[in-house]
C-alpha cells in the first residue's frame, strides 16, 4: 500500500515578490517619505530669496579671468599669460580665439583624465601648462601635459588657449 502523498507547499514567485517591492519602492519615491517639518523633509518655502540676486548671479556667471602659464621645456622657464572673456582680453597673444574656443568647449575641457581611462603610452615631450581661474562663473585650476595620449588630447582640445609663441605647438 502506498502512503498517501502530501500537498507541496508553495512560495509566491520571485518575480511577485519584486514587482511588489518595485512598486513600493516607486510609491515612496512619489509621495515622499518625511512629511514637511520632520527632520530630513524639505524645507517650505516662505517667500523669502536666498542666495545672490539674479543680476549678481548673471554677472558671476559670465565671469571669465584666467591665468594661464606654460613651460614649454618642463623645467620652469614658463610664460604667464592673462586672459579676461566679456569683453576678451588681457595679454594673451590672441584673446579673441581663445575666448571662442571657451564658448565653444566649456568648463569640461579642464577636467582631469579619469584615473580608469585607457591611454596610449606615448611621450609627446616635456611641456606643460596651468590654468586657473574662472570660466563661465565656475572656478578651474587644470594642469595640461604631454605625458601620454589622453593627456596630448586633452591638450590639443585647448591648443589656441594656450599660446603658440610658448614653444609648445
Amino acid at each position: 500500500m502506498q502512503s498517501p502523498r502530501r500537498p507541496r507547499r508553495t512560495r509566491p514567485a520571485l518575480g511577485a515578490r519584486a514587482g511588489a517591492t518595485a512598486v513600493l519602492l516607486a510609491a515612496l519615491a512619489v509621495t515622499g517619505c518625511a512629511s514637511p517639518g520632520q527632520p530630513g523633509a524639505p524645507a517650505e518655502d516662505d517667500g523669502a530669496a536666498s542666495g545672490p540676486a539674479p543680476e549678481e548671479t548673471a554677472a558671476a556667471e559670465g565671469t571669465t579671468d584666467l591665468t594661464i602659464t606654460v613651460d614649454p621645456t618642463g623645467e620652469g622657464a614658463s610664460s604667464t599669460y592673462t586672459l579676461t572673456c566679456d569683453p576678451a582680453g588681457g595679454d594673451h597673444p590672441d584673446p579673441e580665439a581663445a575666448c571662442a574656443l571657451l564658448e565653444e568647449v566649456g568648463v569640461e575641457a579642464f577636467a582631469p583624465v579619469p584615473r580608469d581611462a585607457s591611454c596610449t603610452q606615448q611621450y609627446g615631450g616635456p611641456q606643460t601648462a596651468t590654468v586657473e581661474g574662472t570660466l563661465g562663473g565656475e572656478q578651474i585650476d587644470a594642469r595640461f601635459a604631454y605625458t601620454d595620449g589622453c593627456e596630448i588630447s586633452r591638450w590639443d582640445g585647448v591648443a589656441d588657449l594656450l599660446p603658440a609663441d610658448a614653444g609648445l605647438l
